[in-house]
C-alpha cells in the first residue's frame, strides 16, 4: 500500500479493547476478555476492566507482549467453501476458514461468521475495530443469500416476513425472500436479503415455514459482492474503495488516516 500508515500518535483517546483490536491481535470481544482474565497490561499496571481509555504515551502489553502499533487496515473478500468453521480454532478439531488462507495473509478477523455448511462470501479485516463497525446492525449494510430448500414453498408465506418472525422467543427483523420458480424439482432457490443475520437465522425461519435448507450461500456483503470470486480465492479491497465505502468507520474511528 502507498498511503501513509495511521499511528498512534494522530488518535487522542480511545477504549483500550478497540486499541488492542485495531492492532490486530484480536476481536474487540476478545480484548475485553483478555482483560477480565487479567492478560492486559497498561504501564505496567494490570487491568481488571475494559473501561478503561489509552493515549498513544501509554505502553501496552498483552500476555506479556508489547502491543505493535496500528496498520493500515485491510479488508479482504473470501469464497467460504462449505465444510469450514468461522473460528481460528476449533475445538473438535474440524478445519478452519484461517488455516486455509494463503500464505502471506495478515491476522485477520472475520466480519460475523459462516457456520459449517454454508458458503459464499466472508469479509476479513486486520482491524478488529473494523470488524465489530461492520457487524452492528447501526451499520445499515444488508446479507444477500442464495437458498436452495426442500420443500413446498408459499410466496405469500415469505412475503409475511417482511413483517419479521418470531420463533421459541427469538425475534427475527424484516427478511425479504423471493422464491424462484424450479421445475423438475423438489427444490427452490429462494433469493433473501436480511440486515441483522443472527445465530443460524435463515435456517430456523426456513424451517419455521416447514423448509429444509439443503445449501446456503451468501453473495453479497453491503456493497461488496461474491461475483466470480472462486471458491476458496482471496481479494483484496482497494484502499481508497475502502475508505469511500466505509467513510463513516474512518471518520469516527481513525481520524488521522489520510
Amino acid at each position: 500500500m502507498d498511503e501513509e500508515n495511521h499511528t498512534e500518535a494522530e488518535i487522542v483517546k480511545e477504549r483500550i479493547a478497540k486499541r488492542i483490536a485495531r492492532a490486530g491481535v484480536c476481536s474487540r470481544r476478545d480484548a475485553e476478555r483478555l482483560i477480565l482474565e487479567g492478560r492486559v497490561k497498561v504501564n505496567g499496571v494490570k487491568l481488571d476492566s475494559p473501561a478503561f481509555t489509552v493515549s498513544a504515551d501509554d505502553e501496552i502489553k498483552v500476555n506479556g507482549k508489547v502491543l505493535p502499533g496500528i496498520s493500515n487496515t485491510r479488508l479482504f473478500l473470501y469464497h467460504k467453501p462449505a465444510g469450514l468453521v468461522t473460528t481460528h480454532k476449533d475445538e473438535k478439531g474440524r478445519p478452519t476458514v484461517f488455516e486455509r488462507l494463503p500464505k502471506g495473509m495478515p491476522r485477520v478477523v472475520s466480519v460475523g461468521r459462516l457456520d459449517l455448511n454454508s458458503e459464499g462470501l466472508l469479509l476479513l479485516t486486520n482491524d478488529g475495530g473494523l470488524e465489530r463497525y461492520l457487524e452492528l446492525p447501526a451499520t445499515g449494510w444488508t446479507r444477500q443469500y442464495r437458498v436452495r430448500v426442500l420443500g413446498t414453498v408459499d410466496q405469500s408465506d415469505l412475503d409475511q416476513l417482511k413483517q419479521g418472525i418470531t420463533i421459541e422467543g427469538v425475534h427475527y427483523k424484516s427478511i425479504q425472500a423471493v422464491a424462484k420458480k424450479s421445475e423438475r424439482s423438489a427444490n427452490t432457490w429462494v433469493d433473501i436479503t436480511l440486515r441483522e443475520g443472527k445465530n443460524r437465522e435463515i435456517r430456523r425461519v426456513m424451517e419455521a415455514l416447514g423448509l429444509q435448507v439443503n445449501r446456503l450461500i451468501r453473495t453479497a456483503y453491503g456493497p461488496f459482492n461474491l461475483d466470480e470470486l472462486p471458491r476458496g480465492g482471496v481479494l483484496e479491497i482497494k484502499p481508497q474503495v475502502i475508505r469511500d465505502q466505509i467513510a463513516g468507520y474512518f471518520k469516527d474511528e481513525i481520524k488521522g488516516q489520510k
